[in-house]
């Protein structure tokens, strides 16, 4: 069986509280090569009130949480009895398993509104090693890698500009390894 994505019905208000629950439930029940992923989709929004501005995030799906899982009879169990469950979208009744009901590019499209990238890039780079940054505004800068973060594909490289060290955040395809 393949992984797939699945929505699950939680009380609204409580899709933070499922998550935490069920990430703990599946670690401790030994289920980490069934469940894989818990995601609550947010949106960052930007307020200004009395001339201050404020960011906050709204949920795109009240109500909900995305699953990415082997759907077997136990990951099935796990899920639906996670304290806050209510069940999930594409189940024919209480007791039946669901169909996927999101499709790739589906998932696709949230992921990538939430900052992640489905498509994924092999990278070897090492912390402290030096790089080229090679697109952007830092084309042809050199610097050393300070931070690697392989789920937003990203690295942090301080770069020497003016005599002085710059963070940049980088995606992994901006800047290649010195020889």
């Amino acid at each position: 069986m393949e992984k797939r994505w699945y929505v699950v019905h939680t009380y609204s208000g409580y899709e933070n509280k499922v998550k935490t629950n069920l990430e703990k439930r599946l670690e401790s029940m030994g289920m980490e090569d069934k469940i894989f992923r818990v995601l609550v989709p947010e949106d960052e929004e930007t307020e200004i009130k009395n001339g201050k501005k404020k960011v906050t995030k709204k949920k795109v799906f009240p109500g909900y949480v995305l699953a990415e899982m082997v759907m077997t009879d136990d990951s099935w169990y796990v899920v639906r009895n996670t304290p806050g469950v209510t069940g999930f979208v594409g189940s024919a009744g209480t007791g039946s398993k669901p169909t996927p009901p999101l499709l790739d590019d589906e998932v696709e499209t949230v992921l990538k509104r939430m900052g992640f990238d489905e498509t994924r890039t092999e990278v070897d780079f090492e912390l402290k090693e030096t790089v080229e940054v090679m697109d952007g505004p830092f084309n042809g800068f050199s610097g050393t890698i300070e931070n690697i973060d392989l789920d937003k594909q990203k690295v942090k490289v301080h770069v020497n500009m003016f005599g002085r060290e710059t963070p940049v955040e980088l995606d992994f395809a901006q800047i290649k390894r010195l020889s």
